[in-house]
């Protein structure tokens, strides 16, 4: 019997184009940022008919096709054709096929080792892992209702504002436990962040990668899709939906980011062409053995403008407010990672990655001449000179850079059971001395809770109360140290557990006071850290800082003085890490005044051992720390407190 289906051809032409010799100039020569506007797939009308027009970046190719559900993969059936110019770009329009309509590349090569069928490197949107093909999807027209926010971020990014960041895994932050322990939509995760977000007073949250990845497993930092949010949690226009709530309700959107190497996964863009056009073909400089990954060639300028394109794309299109870029130093050293067998060096006969020095160069410069307002972050764990030094003075350009340096020493310190602290006071101060360096966020972040390292409170020694008391000091040392503050899921509840990808995080804790105190003291921070200038106007100038004593190991205690554009302002800070109490421990400052306590780590509301101390201190005339003024306080066991001058009246 017939069918009665009827199979629809799909013409393909040839006579439209989204390039012009600009943009092929560019493209060539490494500076066009915005591809994601020309190469891909892009719905479009071409003398009333509707279709999509690709474009496909494969020089070395010996023919492109694209195939789908809409031509049954037939590798025949929809060939692209190669621009006349140099570009090695393949451009057609297909007819009558519209949005969400899946397809991949079919790539004619000589060469054996290939996988033919490969996923647009432009895509927009894709399949649901582990399926892996593209689909066609505009990101054009969504209508904002973000404005208020856009127009005041700049003082929001600013390195004198606070910034709190809330670091979240999306796929377990909470999970529907009760529908197949299945994933939030992008929609669903919004409503339930941004009032959390809020409740907790941060002020941004960082995502890990959600630019698309095959893998769970690699919580994104395998990367196939530069320019499509995972399909995991809903579509691209749901994600901006994610993002417009954020900033509807005061809370700016940080992007993890990963252009220091990509999975090697037969459709992504390893081999892409039947040759290495994105990696390196030596694999003493296109793999990355610690990973298992493919290494961007930052020397070809075509690989330069697709990364640079995919970070304009989030800030432009997404109105993201800030990327972190993941792994710099393995982007900045040849050795990174390697054994001395393993790497080659560059033409100086260094272990210096030049072609990537240049990149993050032209990356920085180019989305902050764009976008004045938004942040970039190094997650860089070396002492490589100048991350946030401007490219002008040989600098990378970044805004900030994560002081991983504070989190190692900080968290080895805290380690230590009080009685052995003293002998490593040099891991508790040693971050002061350079603590102006760089621009710096002070992380506790999703790298220290994984890979059998325990959760934070884990770490802490002692017994149930002394592990809080720690883990509550070491978060009042942070928010008084000067850097942005970042701190990942879990964390700001105390969550025993090691964080796990594949649950939600154990929200039931918060119905246990110790839990809940650790809940109200982050959220007390949150609030000091934005309402007191003293603790964020200079986190990143010299002028917002002054130690009273660094050097009293014996008593496992330092002293310092955040200081603000106003003296009433200068907030004490004072940390005993012992398990001692100090009764009439002695500061000693420039000034007499009263001093009130604002806040105790150990304070009872946060399940602590003793009462916030109500009634004012009066400063001595005792010489004290060679200053002419003598405050004496009484200091708990494993507490850290913060004074204020009482303003005259």
């Amino acid at each position: 019997m017939q069918s009665d289906i009827k199979i629809r051809k799909h013409n393909i032409r040839y006579d439209t184009t989204r390039f012009s010799e600009l943009d092929i100039y560019l493209f060539k020569e490494g500076t066009h940022s915005q591809l994601y506007k020309h190469l891909g797939s892009h719905l479009m009308s071409v003398d009333g008919i509707n279709g999509v027009y690709f474009a496909l970046w494969a020089p070395n190719a010996q023919g492109v096709s694209v195939v789908g559900d809409f031509n049954s993969y037939d590798i025949e059936a929809h060939k692209l054709k190669k621009r006349s110019d140099d570009s090695g770009i393949w451009e057609g329009f297909i007819e009558d096929i519209g949005e969400f309509e899946s397809y991949k590349y079919y790539i004619f090569t000589q060469a054996t080792n290939h996988n033919p069928y490969k996923a647009d490197p432009y895509a927009f949107h894709t399949e649901t892992p582990p399926n892996s093909a593209s689909k066609v999807f505009s990101i054009d027209n969504f209508k904002w209702q973000d404005k208020k926010w856009m127009k005041n971020r700049a003082k929001k990014n600013s390195h004198k504002s606070p910034i709190s960041i809330y670091e979240v895994h999306l796929g377990s932050w909470r999970r529907k436990v009760e529908q197949d322990n299945r994933y939030l939509s992008y929609e669903e995760a919004a409503l339930e962040l941004a009032r959390y977000l809020k409740e907790m007073k941060f002020t941004h949250i960082e995502l890990l990668p959600i630019t698309e990845f095959p893998f769970d497993g690699s919580w994104g930092y395998q990367t196939s899709g530069y320019f499509a949010p995972t399909s995991r949690f809903g579509t691209p226009k749901d994600f901006m939906r994610f993002v417009e709530a954020m900033h509807k309700n005061g809370i700016g959107v940080i992007l993890d980011w990963v252009p220091s190497h990509f999975v090697t996964d037969g459709h992504g863009l390893m081999n892409f062409d039947g040759t290495c056009l994105y990696e390196h073909k030596d694999p003493r400089l296109g793999y990355q053995p610690q990973w298992g990954s493919a290494v961007f060639n930052y020397e070809r300028n075509e690989v330069r403008a697709f990364l640079i394109s995919s970070a304009m794309m989030w800030f432009e299109m997404y109105h993201i407010d800030g990327i972190r870029v993941d792994a710099v130093a393995s982007m900045l050293y040849l050795d990174y990672g390697r054994e001395e067998e393993e790497w080659l060096p560059n033409e100086f006969g260094e272990n210096k990655n030049l072609g990537a020095i240049k990149f993050l160069q032209q990356l920085n410069t180019t989305v902050y001449e764009f976008f004045d307002d938004i942040m970039m972050f190094a997650e860089e764990s070396t002492n490589f000179p100048q991350v946030t030094g401007k490219v002008s003075n040989g600098g990378l350009g970044f805004g900030y850079k994560w002081n991983m340096g504070w989190m190692h020493d900080i968290l080895k310190y805290m380690k230590f059971d009080p009685i052995h602290r003293q002998h490593h006071h040099h891991d508790l101060t040693f971050s002061f001395v350079y603590m102006y360096y760089e621009n710096y966020v002070l992380p506790l972040s999703h790298d220290e809770v994984v890979h059998m390292k325990g959760s934070l409170i884990n770490k802490m020694p002692g017994d149930n109360n002394q592990k809080f008391a720690h883990l509550r000091a070491m978060y009042s040392l942070m928010f008084a140290h000067p850097g942005k503050k970042l701190l990942f899921m879990g964390g700001e509840f105390a969550q025993f557990s090691e964080w796990n990808y594949k649950q939600s995080l154990d929200w039931h804790l918060l119905d246990y006071k110790d839990h809940k105190g650790v809940s109200n003291l982050i959220k007390e921070l949150n609030l000091l850290y934005q309402n007191e200038p003293a603790l964020h106007l200079f986190d990143c100038e010299k002028e917002g800082f002054e130690w009273i004593d660094e050097n009293d190991n014996r008593a496992n205690v330092i002293s310092y003085i955040r200081k603000s554009k106003e003296k009433e302002d200068d907030i004490i800070v004072v940390c005993n890490f012992s398990d001692t109490l100090h009764c009439g421990y002695r500061l000693g400052l420039n000034e007499s005044g009263n001093y009130k306590e604002i806040f105790n780590s150990q304070d009872e509301k946060f399940v602590g051992w003793n009462k916030k101390e109500t009634k004012t201190v009066k400063t001595e005339k005792e010489t004290t720390h060679g200053r002419d003024f003598t405050l004496k306080v009484d200091i708990p066991p494993l507490c850290v407190k913060y004074f204020k001058k009482e303003r005259k009246c």
